[in-house]
């Protein structure tokens, strides 16, 4: 057994945490002694294969960077952004007498751990500790329960690590050549696209129903017994009247003993009723009890915080590290609900203080989680500490949402241990006969809260697709006469109202994530990087907080169905987490299910057989949808377009008939009648600018389904011109056959973005038309151009590209100046490579180093996903990393491809030295 930090015998103690941000906390706490360091995060990874030796490209490491000979053996590597944290924790290390490993408590926290062994190499006595809150007493407690590095949690880690590389390296290509390329698959990101796009083509099959019901004001006859109240036509002659539930979604009526009113029927009824007696048929009173919700998960937590604060799962995430780490909350990562005693203890003292003895039941609550596995933390997530503090005792230290997020878990964390809330409900029938001889039934129903017992503190939001019939809360207003049976009432306004049924609401994240945890499928503590990947990916995209599958979206389900169904299964999802929870537990071999992943058994089929017998995948079906009889849609390199067939006997060359789909509307709006609509919209005119001085030729301007462009026009010459050409003739004297008609390629030039059709000049076509613009021959006798690309105006010599300013500089830039840019050292990304300015540590979502570099337009802050630019009014020297992670949380886009870095040789597992 592991002894005690306290023990004599010991000399300065090196502790190892993940964050920097912890370091001061975690001093104070532990005293003379002890030296805390911190690995930022991981501090090595699987490389890209690109980025592998060359004398392991071609060999069994090559294709992964995983050694698929050896059982799935990894190849790690320490990046070059960590080789500085390395060095200086070996330092460290040579003059400590004991060596701590206290990152956190997930399984990934202990795989860190265990890289930090292997790459450390550590002679002294090594220790593994783990504390779900940054407080004094969870520090001290943490130096009583010393273990080793659990190796079962880092086997389960490592195999989720390479299980997603397998999947991601083997089904993203099939993506890239059948669909398009950049994209990727994921074992749950792909999931997770799976249930947006799902949900889409539901709505997309929706098909509205029309209904009417009736409501009225009704007052007791009596006045003394109460006053007006509302109540809603429920049934005609016995019968139930249908409702927005009683319809199928292709809008057919399902139940059986309801019946449909029609705006006849209903008005009709409305007026025989305006002079019927009504009275009470039936009163009904049951007690209401409502139990406050657990403590919150990861999960339940990004649920909440994205319904009352409106927050992304990922600003969710980013906010909780920054309370875990400064002390203020226990672990966010975690699947339990449960509570220790001390905070069992600490909730009902503080809601006795603040609400009152009664509102403290005299059981303590226990709630317990779903997850059965070691690899989370074993508690909610609460405020930290034995006691807690209140949102007025921390408003002093915290600022704006990480406030809000405190208060949010502080509410829930009191209000888990209050008391029940208490009242009862009542269902109130009511009836008359109409004018025409058909019995009106009502119905009116209220809660009325009499104990507000936990909803004092909190009460959970709700989403908008999951709210219940019936008030809950506080509804006094809702408070129902008191009648009898066989009591007469008056009716006023009694009114038909017509209704028609919804489709099924789109996802939120909230709801996503619901689903997502519902399922099993990941874990909370990845879906913030999973929202942020299917958004970057392009595969959705949101619309306030509804989330929209994107086209692209789905050619990348479709294909992913069609051929690679198991791995968009949600069951077959749910249990690869299953799996990975059973090894972290040291029940599955990692080796074994590993293999029978990727090569499957005589049951199953695995992975690579799979991806090796797909056969050929017709990528025009793929990315084809048929949106109405004659149209279909097609999701193409620069977007979604709509596309008539030619008739049978259109002139050859003739193209399709096509139509561009504009990018805000969504695949459930596009119905057959917009898209007839879109193709039978005059197409954008051609804007004629003039003629080419040299060759004739007309010049026309257009706006084309890649963006406005310039186009020569170029006359066809037809056979028969070409017939009463003059005959030529062979040396021989026999006559030559007569020439075929060609068709000459135009010159066309896209227009630059301070261009538009309205607004080009026919000399500046003539220029965009020529490009690119050949400068001159340098030094070496290679010939230097300027042109146009994707990413941006650029010089081209040979093999060698450097970017240049703006696009108006493709017309003015001289050989000289170009000469100039190529004499300067090779550039990366149009700069030269530089330190950055400063350093802060990993990300606390993307756990990607975050560092402050000198850019073309200044400086800016970079976790190498996100870039946002350092305000000229802020010194990088007064920037904080609090500042720094505020800023990327503020400004997420799409990022660049992984940095590559230097690599080395690989490491043994476990054993085995890692470099």
């Amino acid at each position: 057994m592991p002894t005690k930090a306290t023990d004599k015998k010991h000399g300065k103690k090196l502790v190892i945490v993940e964050s920097p941000s912890k370091i001061k906390s975690i001093s104070g706490y532990l005293g003379e002694g002890f030296q805390v360091a911190a690995s930022m995060g991981h501090i090595r990874d699987l490389p890209q294969p690109s980025d592998l030796p060359a004398e392991l490209k071609k060999s069994s490491v090559g294709k992964f960077a995983v050694d698929l000979d050896k059982d799935f053996e990894p190849y790690y590597v320490v990046s070059p952004e960590k080789r500085k944290t390395v060095a200086e924790l070996k330092a460290a290390l040579k003059d400590a007498d004991a060596l701590y490993l206290a990152t956190d408590a997930d399984r990934e926290g202990e795989a860190i751990a265990w890289h930090l062994l292997q790459v450390l190499k550590p002679k002294v006595p090594v220790y593994r500790l783990t504390f779900g809150e940054i407080t004094k007493e969870a520090v001290t407690r943490a130096l009583g329960e010393l273990r080793e590095v659990d190796i079962p949690m880092v086997d389960a880690q490592e195999t989720r690590r390479i299980l997603d590389r397998l999947y991601g390296y083997e089904i993203s290509p099939v993506l890239w050549r059948k669909v398009a390329r950049g994209l990727s698959a994921g074992r749950v990101q792909s999931v997770a696209t799976r249930l947006v796009v799902e949900r889409e083509r539901e709505r997309m099959a929706f098909r509205t129903a029309s209904y009417w019901d009736l409501t009225g004001s009704f007052t007791p006859a009596d006045a003394a017994k109460g006053s007006a109240f509302p109540a809603k036509l429920v049934a005609v002659d016995g019968s139930r009247i249908a409702s927005g539930k009683d319809f199928s979604d292709r809008g057919e009526l399902t139940a059986a003993n309801s019946v449909r009113l029609d705006e006849e029927a209903a008005r009709s009824l409305a007026t025989g009723l305006e002079s019927a007696e009504f009275t009470v048929r039936s009163l009904e009173t049951k007690p209401y009890t409502r139990r406050p919700a657990a403590p919150f998960t990861t999960s339940t937590l990004q649920q909440e915080a994205a319904r009352k604060l409106r927050f992304s799962s990922k600003v969710t995430m980013q906010v909780a590290q920054r309370l875990y780490e400064n002390g203020y909350i226990t672990y966010m990562r975690t699947d339990s609900s449960s509570l220790s005693d001390q905070a069992i203890n600490a909730a009902r003292r503080q809601a006795s203080e603040l609400y009152g003895p009664e509102y403290v039941p005299e059981a303590r609550r226990v709630y317990k989680g779903k997850a059965k596995n070691a690899q989370e933390a074993h508690e909610a997530i609460r405020p930290s500490g034995d006691s807690f503090r209140t949102p007025a005792q921390v408003a002093q230290g915290l600022r704006g949402d990480e406030f809000r997020l405190y208060e949010l878990i502080w509410k829930r964390t009191v209000a888990s241990q209050m008391a029940d809330a208490k009242g009862s409900t009542a269902s109130l029938r009511l009836g008359a006969v109409s004018a025409d001889g058909r019995d009106a039934e009502f119905s009116a129903s209220g809660t009325v809260i009499t104990f507000r017992g936990f909803m004092a503190a909190y009460e959970e939001g709700r989403d908008a697709d999951r709210a219940e019939d019936g008030a809950d809360g506080d509804a006094q207003g809702s408070r129902l006469p008191n009648v009898v049976k066989g009591d007469a009432l008056g009716a006023t306004a009694i009114e038909a109202l017509a209704h028609e049924t919804s489709p099924p609401p789109r996802y939120t994240e909230a709801s996503l994530v619901k689903v997502l945890d519902e399922r099993g499928i990941g874990r909370p503590s990845t879906y913030a990087a999973t929202m942020s990947t299917i958004m970057d990916r392009g595969y959705v995209r949101t619309r306030g907080q509804a989330l929209v599958p994107s086209w692209i979206a789905f050619s990348v389900v479709r294909l992913l169905e069609e051929h690679f169904n198991d791995y968009v299964d949600y069951d077959f999802t749910a249990e690869l987490e299953e799996d990975l929870d059973r090894i972290s537990r040291g029940e599955t071999g990692r080796v074994e299910w590993l293999t029978q992943f990727y090569y499957g058994d005589r049951k199953d089929t695995g992975l690579h057989t799979i991806v090796n017998d797909l056969g050929e995948i017709d990528a025009r079906s793929i990315n084809s949808v048929e949106i109405a009889e004659g149209i279909t849609l097609r999701v193409g390199k620069f977007g979604p377009y709509l596309e008539k067939p030619l008739p049978a006997d259109a002139p050859e060359g003739t193209e399709p008939q096509r139509a561009n789909v504009p990018e805000e509307l969504a695949p459930d709006e596009l119905t057959a009648e917009k898209a007839v609509e879109l193709m039978e919209a005059p197409q954008s005119e051609e804007r004629v600018l003039g003629t080419d001085p040299e060759t004739g030729r007309s010049i026309v301007a257009r706006d084309g389904r890649y963006g406005p462009y310039v186009i020569e026009l170029i006359p066809e010459v037809t056979a028969e011109e070409l017939a009463k050409q003059p005959v030529e003739y062979y040396k021989n004297g026999k006559p030559k056959p007569p020439k075929k008609p060609t068709k000459v390629k135009p010159r066309t030039g896209s227009l630059f973005a301070s261009m538009s059709v309205d607004t080009v000049t026919l000399e500046e076509a003539l220029r965009l038309m020529n490009l690119p613009r050949v400068l001159g021959t340098d030094e070496d006798g290679k010939e230097i151009t300027v042109q146009n690309g994707r990413f941006g105006p650029y010089l081209k010599k040979g093999s060698d590209s450097r970017s240049i300013g703006s696009e108006e500089e493709i017309f003015t830039i001289t050989l000289e100046q170009a000469q100039e840019l190529y004499k300067q050292p090779k550039q990366r990304g149009g700069r030269a490579v530089t330190p950055p300015l400063a350093e802060f540590g990993d990300d606390p979502v993307s756990e990607k180093a975050i560092v402050v570099k000198d850019g073309r337009f200044g400086a800016y802050v970079t976790d190498g996903v996100t870039n946002i630019t350092v305000p000229a009014s802020m010194a990088i020297e007064e920037l904080t990393r609090e500042q720094a992670i505020d800023m990327l949380a503020e400004k997420r886009a799409k990022g660049p491809a992984p940095k590559k870095t230097t690599r080395r040789a690989p490491a043994k597992r476990k054993a085995a030295a890692a470099k």
